[in-house]
């Protein structure tokens, strides 16, 4: 048979060490050090469904011709894949350690990971269970929301919820996760982060943390609990303001600010502040319900994939929100978040407050597969209704107000909002 080897000598190629250490040296490298490091990992943000339609899981020989490409499924590389596999039968020193499952998972993984794009993912059997009871908005973890961070590939806290782990640790939005339990997150996926974070009830994880204006990393041990997160808060603030709060666009996210929204106007608030801040997206079906609560008669949001085929999302306007708007977003605010805030800012129906959003202007598909398994893939590009795709660019807000985290931790005073709150009041004498 062909061989794709020889006897040479063979060099293994570490993805991640298990440096357990905290960084000792001053602060200008421990800063560099971790941005160079953080540099290799994937950039992955919050993911939006548009659709799930299961696909058969065929054999290699089905396979020739993936759209305009070449299968990557031939004779050649089957050969080749025995070959490798014949190596590690006949040198590899740890026959113990030869997971076969676990070497396909990565073979599907690998080939995902191949096409370059950190949108696109393989789900195993477990992640994609896990994922699909993700968005049902219950699930055992730490109640923090975590995303890529695209300055230094690092894994970032987005926001915390309320009355959890998190919060009781002291963890904060913008926070970066250098290390998972003594493991270097460099190069990981979010997925392989979040499995890292999550885990039994009542036990702990230990998170090495970076933390902008810190000397050095901060070691904090966190416990898991079973965490049902809201997905909407709201609130009535001074003079008849109503404030509503979205952390993640889920299955239950629509009834929940349809139950928001119709109680602050109930409770007679003559204008509305929407905060997305922290907010890294979700379902495309969930924020084009919620914008038929509040965008006139119109598109909402187009997409369109790679044959041209565009998709339009429209709004029939007769839930049109008929009181003042003010939306707060920030860098983390992504994906879904960005298809609202931007239907808004098209149309006028809003004041755009805070700073500027994270740029992810294409969508991605889930497609179940029938193994258990799954594959989520970029699939098309989204533009909000003036025609304008913020992939890499983000949406500028109308006003420019950066977030006092100094303020916020220290005195509790969050400048954003009160900035949102004197907009709303100039609005609404």
């Amino acid at each position: 048979m062909d061989s794709y080897y020889n006897n040479n000598n063979m060099n293994n190629n570490v993805r991640y060490d298990n440096r357990s250490g905290k960084n000792t040296g001053s602060g200008s490298n421990f800063i560099l050090g971790l941005v160079v490091g953080m540099a290799l990992a994937l950039l992955v943000s919050g993911f939006v469904f548009v659709g799930v339609k299961v696909y058969e899981a065929v054999g290699s020989k089905h396979l020739k011709k993936t759209g305009t490409a070449d299968s990557v499924v031939n004779e050649d590389t089957e050969k080749k894949l025995a070959s490798i596999e014949d190596v590690i039968n006949e040198y590899y020193y740890q026959d113990a350690d030869i997971d076969v499952d676990a070497m396909t998972e990565g073979m599907y993984a690998g080939m995902v990971n191949a096409l370059g794009d950190p949108y696109s993912v393989y789900y195993t059997e477990e992640e994609w269970a896990d994922l699909m009871r993700e968005t049902e908005g219950i699930y055992y973890g730490i109640g923090a929301y975590l995303m890529i961070d695209q300055n230094t590939g690092a894994a970032k806290i987005s926001g915390v919820i309320d009355n959890t782990p998190a919060q009781e640790a002291g963890l904060r939005a913008d926070d970066l996760i250098y290390m998972v339990d003594g493991e270097v997150t460099m190069g990981l996926e979010l997925s392989e982060i979040v499995a890292r974070v999550k885990g039994e009830e009542g036990t702990t994880v230990h998170l090495t943390i970076y933390r902008e204006g810190e000397s050095d990393y901060l070691e904090i041990d966190v416990e898991r609990r079973k965490i049902e997160s809201p997905t909407v808060n709201y609130e009535m603030l001074e003079n008849d303001i109503g404030y509503i709060q979205i952390t993640e666009f889920d299955d239950v996210t629509t009834d929940q600010f349809t139950e928001a929204l119709a109680t602050v106007k109930g409770s007679g608030a003559k204008g509305l502040i929407l905060d997305l801040r922290g907010n890294p997206g979700g379902s495309l079906n969930v924020v084009v319900d919620i914008a038929r609560e509040i965008l006139p008669k119109g598109l909402i949001v187009y997409t369109e994939d790679k044959y041209g085929e565009r998709d339009e999302y429209n709004c029939d306007g007769r839930k049109e929100l008929e009181i003042p708007l003010v939306v707060l977003v920030n860098g983390n605010s992504a994906s879904a978040s960005e298809i609202l805030a931007g239907a808004i800012k098209d149309y006028g129906k809003g004041t755009l407050v805070g700073t500027t959003t994270f740029g992810k202007g294409i969508v991605q598909r889930v497609l179940p597969l029938t193994d258990g398994t799954a594959l989520k893939l970029t699939i098309s590009s989204y533009y909000t209704p003036n025609g304008n795709n913020i992939h890499g660019l983000g949406i500028e807000p109308d006003i420019v107000c950066e977030f006092d985290s100094d303020a916020y931790y220290d005195d509790g005073v969050d400048n954003q909002l009160e900035r949102a709150v004197e907009e709303m009041e100039k609005m609404t004498k």
